[in-house]
């Protein structure tokens, strides 16, 4: 699998995908060889490559970079690719983004204008790096927290959904429309919740009704 940003979110999901049997490759927008000396303390076995050649080998690829920072993304080498956009607008690391402005959709839907090609799914933002794996579990756990993959592609999102169960957590999905109930001061954000309680929680907030079980 690839992964777009060695930060804390991408090196934490480096780590689980790991531990759960993916070979791992990285690339990032900042400086190479600061980037790659993170990646060996902090995911063991992966390496750092260029977005072209993340692309060329991986299944999917996750996109863990700031927001801010989301139009340095080659995204014109993901074609085709299921994207998982882990990514979240804000202010505080982001500042104004003027590109931002007037714009009231989900912002998965601005991922996905990027390159209309990729097969973008909205996912793993809805938790805090430090509780990726300190909240895993494994399967049929009563205290397994779940997490949505949200998209319109159904076969997409079908793929994270199993990425989801197999790093520890109860997959759900959604429509792409109904990944901004992912985003911060959305009802699921930064909050532990049972699979049914999510699923109470993203129909029930305003949402289109489209979540439902893996």
């Amino acid at each position: 699998m690839g992964i777009i940003g060695a930060g804390k979110v991408g090196t934490a999901l480096g780590r689980l995908a790991h531990n759960a049997g993916w070979d791992v490759l990285f690339s990032d927008v900042n400086d190479a060889s600061v980037q790659g000396l993170i990646i060996e303390t902090m995911v063991p076995g992966a390496r750092l490559v260029s977005v072209p050649e993340l692309a060329g080998a991986a299944d999917f690829v996750i996109v863990a970079v700031p927001f801010g920072a989301s139009p340095a993304v080659e995204w014109n080498a993901l074609d085709g690719h299921v994207v998982v956009d882990a990514m979240n607008h804000w202010y505080a690391v982001d500042g104004d983004l003027p590109w931002l402005e007037g714009f009231e959709g989900a912002t998965a839907e601005l991922t996905q204008s990027r390159n209309p090609r990729m097969r973008v799914v909205k996912s793993l933002n809805h938790l805090g790096y430090h509780d990726m794996e300190t909240d895993a579990r494994p399967a049929g756990d009563p205290m397994r927290r779940a997490l949505t993959a949200a998209s319109d592609d159904v076969e997409a999102r079908a793929v994270v959904a199993r990425f989801i169960d197999e790093i520890g957590f109860d997959p759900l999905v959604a429509s792409l429309a109904d990944s901004k109930l992912l985003e911060p001061d959305g009802p699921v954000f930064g909050i532990e919740l049972s699979a049914e309680e999510m699923l109470a929680a993203l129909n029930e907030t305003g949402g289109a009704g489209t979540a439902r079980p893996a």
